[in-house]
């Protein structure tokens, strides 16, 4: 039997499966409320950019974009100006924005705890081993640009 792929898009996917089947479990928790939805569009929208905008620069850079593996370059610029993990914070952020347009409370909750896996079980590992890798230049990168925003 296969180890569970310990990677942030399955954590992300399971926080949407929770949503999603909540919503049949208890339907009437989830207000269809219109502007809610709009925003939710918004957030997804946004959240879509920053992955892509993100991605390329692992792939311009000819880095990994896999958790749990040693960078070859230290990635400073776009989002990550903004953000040492942007992809992390685009998948909380989608994760947001399906609860926001399934109109679910529950969603919220799991949201947060979706950002507090992402940062205990990938965040703060991999600024441990880009720290490691890279010494006072990720050092100084951690000190000017914060973990989400």
């Amino acid at each position: 039997m296969r180890a569970f792929p310990d990677l942030p898009p399955v954590w992300w996917l399971g926080s949407i499966a929770a949503i999603y089947l909540f919503k049949f479990v208890a339907p009437g928790l989830h207000p269809d409320i219109w502007w809610l939805d709009a925003l939710s569009w918004l957030v997804l929208l946004a959240a879509l950019a920053i992955i892509v905008w993100s991605a390329w620069y692992f792939f311009a850079r000819k880095t990994t974009i896999e958790p749990h593996h040693t960078p070859k370059v230290l990635i400073e610029e776009g989002p990550f100006q903004w953000s040492r993990n942007p992809i992390y914070l685009a998948l909380v952020m989608l994760t947001l924005s399906f609860a926001m347009g399934n109109g679910s409370l529950l969603g919220l909750v799991l949201t947060a705890v979706l950002w507090l896996v992402l940062d205990r079980r990938f965040a703060a590992p991999e600024e441990a081993l880009l720290r490691q890798t890279f010494g006072e230049e990720a050092d100084a990168y951690c000190a000017r640009v914060r973990r989400w925003i």
